[in-house]
């Protein structure tokens, strides 16, 4: 990915975005592990870093199509002490790799090391950009120019498609081998008349359904 912009001046934040042009188009945000990649729970290494089977193909598919792929990760293990940003640019260096490898690329990444539990000064409680926060789905819609009305985001917990409600996405997709059954259920609450909550077995299932129903401004193909 082309970089304009990497690392935030805060902290606890980063954003790396690619140059390419996507004023007025919905994206797809992602959550990362457990999502893209295997969740090692607390994940720093490079070579601790598994794909998910289909999570290239389906990134590959959506930028083939043109829909903008945006990850965005809480990474509260900085906080915590057990790695750095050092250690999580290696395992995004990482997944770069096997994207490429698979004619795929995600368009922009965020993060937010904050957490209550964190040392100092990391040790932020309900920082606006950590999850289930909106704010790393408003900052990429913002500095993107993104349609993020008919945005939606897929990740493996509630507090993800909770950020997605928040931001007034269109809707939210629940990965479910990843969730158990109080996550499916809180995920699911979310739903409402102006916000939509799906479950669904992987990522590429979940990009197959959002292109099968016409979603993020591109039929399936």
């Amino acid at each position: 990915m082309a970089r304009c912009d990497t690392r935030d001046a805060d902290a606890g934040l980063w954003s790396e975005i690619s140059g390419k042009e996507f004023a007025h188009r919905p994206a797809l945000f992602l959550d990362r592990d457990g999502v893209l990649v295997e969740d090692t729970h607390y994940l720093g290494r490079a070579e601790d870093m598994r794909m998910l089977p289909g999570a290239a193909d389906a990134i590959a598919r959506c930028n083939r199509l043109g829909i903008p792929v945006v990850l965005v990760s809480n990474q509260s293990g900085i906080a915590r002490g057990f790695y750095n940003w050092k250690g999580f640019h290696a395992v995004q260096a990482a997944l770069a790799s096997a994207l490429t490898t698979g004619e795929a690329h995600l368009d922009a990444v965020f993060a937010c090391a904050y957490h209550g539990d964190g040392k100092a000064p990391l040790n932020i409680a309900d920082h606006a950009w950590r999850k289930p926060n909106p704010g790393m789905i408003a900052a990429a819609g913002e500095r993107m120019k993104l349609d993020v009305s008919r945005s939606w985001i897929v990740g493996n917990r509630a507090s993800d498609i909770e950020a997605g409600s928040a931001a007034k996405l269109e809707g939210g997709i629940l990965i479910s081998p990843q969730a158990d059954e109080s996550e499916r259920a809180a995920a699911v609450a979310l739903k409402a008349a102006d916000f939509a909550v799906e479950i669904s077995p992987s990522l590429k299932d979940a990009v197959l359904l959002l292109l099968a129903r016409g979603r993020l401004g591109a039929a399936a193909g």
